[in-house]
């Protein structure tokens, strides 16, 4: 096999964002043949409610409904919203109280691979003990993410 012709690089959005991250994880699938290479549909097809497990949709509807109990404001339901778009990569970002949180989402057509780059800034004891569990699940709840998103955009229906 030839070398490279150039040095192997990477870069994401989310630590042009966060440059000195807390927490960072990157996650990369397979992009399914005939699937679309628009970074802002794979952003949008990996938070929707087809590509979340059924498990994170009950624990976020629970927040949502215990909210306004104890006080506190109802999560958007556009939270996870494409910010914006360079080169092949749409770039998500979530500023809150405990956290910041940027998701780098980038399509490789040349070498047919997605890739899901996340940040988080942690911001006091909260935002620490936020990330406990996440810490835990994260990693397996993106590829989660990334295999129904291939199912959902790789125009397969069986």
């Amino acid at each position: 096999m030839p070398a490279p012709s150039t040095s192997p690089a990477f870069w994401s959005l989310a630590f042009a964002e966060i440059a000195d991250p807390d927490y960072a994880d990157v996650a990369v699938g397979v992009l399914p043949a005939h699937a679309t290479a628009d970074p802002a549909a794979w952003a949008r097809s990996l938070f929707s409610l087809r590509s979340l497990p059924l498990w994170l949709i009950a624990l976020v509807g629970m927040r949502q409904a215990l909210a306004p109990i104890v006080g506190l404001p109802r999560v958007p339901r556009d939270r996870f919203r494409v910010h914006y778009v360079v080169g092949d990569e749409a770039l998500l970002a979530v500023d809150d109280r405990h956290l910041d949180v940027r998701v780098g989402v980038g399509v490789d057509e040349e070498h047919g691979i997605v890739r899901v780059v996340t940040a988080v800034r942690m911001k006091g004891w909260r935002g620490r003990l936020f990330m406990v569990p996440v810490r835990m699940v994260h990693p397996h709840l993106v590829n989660a993410m990334i295999s129904r998103s291939r199912r959902n955009l790789s125009g397969v229906t069986a």
